[in-house]
């Protein structure tokens, strides 16, 4: 069985904006600190995540309103209503200075370690509000994975139930509040290592980031806890 790889990236870490772009987001300060400028709480998961597992850690923090770095070039959404009407020449700036420098080490990376002989786990932390578009998600955790993957689908649902071992209580559902083949830089990697590599997003609920750090961290046990028994016996094929 060959020995696994984990990766993790943040692609949605903070909401920062370049100097040569603040002005388009003068009077726009609630826009970058909500969840529409940055996923709350997920870069210090990842980081919690990295270093307890001794593993890479690839973060942005550079808002998701200015370029997001989780979709593909092309998608209708990957640069805001802010962005969008910029100059094609501009954005293909933004695109080799922000987003660009995040992606290609990622797959790299990924690269370099299934030629090495290894399989790969990439996880990608995000987090999620818990009312979207006046509709609640009650659940704490989702996991998105590719279900016509047996070692994604595998995993996840292994994930999953040593999670609620750790605790009962914890509500984790998978391909929720999104689905897994949407668009994503899971779903790109996949079209590229169709062997030995597994792509996971992490949904966390900001519910608990809410409530503070004491909230943030229990989740965060469970989320590890249960990774650390997951990959234990990981299923790769």
């Amino acid at each position: 069985m060959k020995t696994l790889a984990l990766i993790v990236t943040c692609e949605h870490g903070g909401h920062v904006i370049p100097p040569p772009y603040r002005d388009l987001f003068k009077g726009r300060r609630n826009l970058l600190d909500s969840h529409s400028g940055y996923d709350l709480g997920a870069l210090a998961m990842a980081r919690r995540m990295a270093k307890r597992f001794d593993a890479p850690l690839f973060a942005a923090t550079r808002s998701r309103l200015l370029v997001d770095l989780n979709r593909s070039i092309g998608h209708p959404n990957i640069f805001s209503g802010i962005t969008r009407s910029l100059p094609a020449t501009e954005k293909e700036n933004i695109l080799r200075k922000y987003y660009a420098p995040h992606r290609d080490p990622i797959q790299k990376s990924v690269s370099e370690a299934i030629l090495n002989g290894r399989a790969v786990l990439h996880i990608a932390v995000h987090s999620f509000t818990p009312v979207l578009r006046g509709r609640s998600r009650s659940m704490d955790v989702g996991l998105l994975y590719d279900p016509a993957r047996h070692g994604e689908r595998h995993f996840c649902r292994t994930w999953k139930r040593e999670m609620q071992a750790h605790s009962p209580k914890c509500s984790v559902r998978c391909n929720a509040p999104y689905k897994g083949v949407s668009d994503g830089l899971a779903t790109y990697f996949r079209t590229l290592f169709t062997r030995d590599y597994m792509g996971i997003e992490l949904e966390l609920n900001q519910y608990h980031y809410q409530k503070g750090p004491a909230a943030w961290r229990r989740l965060g046990g469970v989320v590890l806890d249960g990774l650390e028994a997951a990959l234990m016996n990981p299923d790769i094929n």
